[in-house]
């Protein structure tokens, strides 16, 4: 049923939940940071969607391996060796992030896996170190799980939509930073440079056109899939595009489509693949990129 694949996710019912599970991730995901090789555009460090919930990539570690696992259906973090050891902690007792931290990395060191990560997150206003986040955790069981039925059915969509894209492109996978589910295609040409941190030089230094999910927040707070492309090409925020919910936010520079529009449509996934390829064809036709030999012609 649509209901069970696109499940309501007001903003203002979960925002505690939602700012813990950011900490949360990014604790992970610098985990991930730490131990991933590294492989272009920080592909290494996002986060999975699995049958169950988020999970890192397969990390190695010495002569072992390792993944960590938040499961969306029990509700709790995993944390499984290829030796055979595990360890998991219930999401349900909403650790401080702190706290989530500082279990995290000493379970870490008793399973014979220590690392050492940057505690200062990223991509939000006025960091914290997660060691100075002492205060109570939020985790709803209900809305973690909505959320992640969110980003099953949406990459499933964003996956089936770029199979006829033959060029560079990412999977669709969930970045802790922003904590969004994203999926970008690659012209093959350099981009201009430009400022800000390495990573995010590193992901624009070739042009791209990117499709994602975002839960929202203060600069937009409801969730909403989006849509742009770096750089972008004169005439892209006037181009017709689909569904007529769809429009350009300036203060963004970014396409999006309400995701309540689209779990109120006739048919969510034909609502958002008609947004997905819209936009792809308009920003790739204005920045003139090869199409003939960048797409599978059937």
């Amino acid at each position: 049923m649509a209901e069970d694949r696109w499940p309501p996710l007001p903003y203002d019912a979960w925002t505690d939940t939602y700012a813990t599970l950011h900490m949360w991730t990014q604790v992970v995901g610098k985990v991930a940071l730490a131990l991933s090789p590294p492989l272009n555009h920080s592909w290494g460090t996002a986060l999975q969607v699995t049958a169950r919930g988020l999970a890192t990539r397969t990390l190695p570690h010495g002569t072992r391996s390792v993944t960590i696992e938040f499961d969306f259906v029990d509700h709790h973090l995993a944390i499984r060796a290829t030796d055979g050891a595990v360890w998991t902690m219930p999401l349900t007792r909403a650790p401080s992030v702190a706290d989530f931290y500082r279990d995290v990395m000493n379970a870490l060191r008793d399973m014979g896996l220590p690392v050492r990560i940057r505690t200062m997150p990223v991509e939000v206003e006025s960091p914290v170190r997660f060691e100075m986040q002492t205060a109570p955790g939020a985790y709803d069981p209900e809305y973690a799980n909505r959320c992640w039925r969110i980003l099953v059915a949406t990459e499933r969509v964003f996956t089936a939509a770029r199979c006829s894209f033959v060029g560079k492109c990412s999977p669709a996978h969930f970045f802790w930073g922003a904590f969004d589910l994203a999926a970008t295609r690659f012209s093959g040409r350099l981009a201009p440079p430009r400022d800000g941190p390495a990573f995010m030089r590193e992901a624009y230094s070739h042009e791209v056109i990117s499709h994602g999910f975002w839960p929202g927040g203060a600069a937009l707070p409801e969730p909403v899939f989006y849509a742009y492309s770096v750089p972008e090409p004169a005439g892209l925020k006037t181009a017709s595009i689909e569904p007529p919910a769809a429009y350009y936010h300036e203060g963004l520079g970014e396409f999006i489509l309400p995701y309540d529009a689209v779990r109120a449509a006739a048919d969510p996934d034909r609502t958002l693949r008609a947004f997905i390829d819209t936009t792809y064809v308009r920003a790739a036709a204005l920045a003139h990129w090869d199409r003939v030999a960048l797409e599978r012609r059937s």
